[in-house]
Formats: structure tokens, C-alpha cells, sequence
């Protein structure tokens, strides 16, 4: 969507207002790459993601990822998709329903279901799913959308 068609309130964004009801999704195969990345960031050594005998042990019944390996493609749909560059959480609300294994492929769609045009503030359904189809993550997460396009006057100053 192009910004002369965007109310001003969306004025300088990349992808400009989305519609109510558009949608974005994106899957990726999450590594133990993701989660020693995700341990070298956070500090996470839950034996549950490292100690493959003892996570099969448990309810899980195999190794897992940690929730914000899961959860992390969801950060890429809204930076990069809906609502696109410029766009950073103002509050997410989440619930996870199934752990994600390790080498599971994962598909996270993100899907608006309000917009504000006064200002580029977007909420979102937000869902991750493994590969069976099965519910891994479910919630709610609002935005924000910096404008990050220079209009011409300010260009040309």
C-alpha cells in the first residue's frame, strides 16, 4: 500500500495502512542453532533444551525450543510483513499451547483485526502452528509503525 493512499496518521510509513482482515505468513525449521543463539543472548540453559535423555523423560517427551525461539518468527512477520518495516510490539499477549521440538518446522501468521488511522497502531491475531497443523502459540499483539519515509519537503530542506 502506497502512503498518498494512507491517512496522515500513517503518512511515512513503508507498507502503509493494512486492511482489516490481510494477513502474512512465514515458516522456517527451527535448529539447535536457534536455541544455543538464543542461550549466547539470553543466558537460558534450561537442561529441557539441552539434555535430549532427560527432556524425553519428561511430559514433553523430547527436546524443546525456548518460547522466545518460538515465538521469534512472529517478530519477523510484523518487522518485515504486516505491518512491515518500521514496526516494533507494544504489547503482545500469548499462550503456549504445544512445545516446539527441535528441527520442527514452524508457520507463524500474524492477521489484523484492528487499525487505528489516526495513529499506525495495528492489533493483530497472532498463531504459530508446527507442521501436523497443530496449535503451538495463540494471542494477541498491538503495534506500532514508525514512519520511516521522509516526505519531500523535509527531503529537499
Amino acid at each position: 500500500m502506497s502512503d498518498d493512499k494512507s491517512p496522515p496518521g500513517w503518512a511515512g510509513t513503508i507498507k502503509g495502512m493494512p486492511a482489516v482482515g490481510s494477513f502474512a505468513e512465514r515458516s522456517r525449521r527451527v535448529t539447535m542453532r536457534d536455541i544455543e543463539a538464543f542461550t549466547e543472548m539470553t543466558g537460558d540453559r534450561n537442561p529441557l533444551h539441552y539434555d535430549r535423555e532427560l527432556a524425553e523423560s519428561t511430559v514433553f517427551g523430547k527436546l524443546i525450543v525456548q518460547g522466545g525461539v518460538t515465538s521469534g518468527i512472529l517478530n519477523a512477520i510484523v518487522a518485515e510483513d504486516l505491518p512491515g518495516p518500521g514496526t516494533v510490539f507494544l504489547g503482545v499477549e500469548w499462550k503456549f499451547s504445544k512445545a516446539v521440538g527441535v528441527d520442527e518446522e514452524i508457520t507463524g501468521r500474524v492477521e489484523v483485526t484492528k487499525v487505528r488511522e489516526d495513529k499506525p497502531i495495528v492489533t493483530l491475531t497472532t498463531t504459530i502452528r508446527n507442521a501436523e497443523g497443530d496449535v503451538c502459540l495463540t494471542g494477541t499483539a498491538t503495534t506500532y509503525t514508525v514512519p520511516l519515509r521522509r516526505n519531500a519537503a523535509a527531503a529537499a530542506e
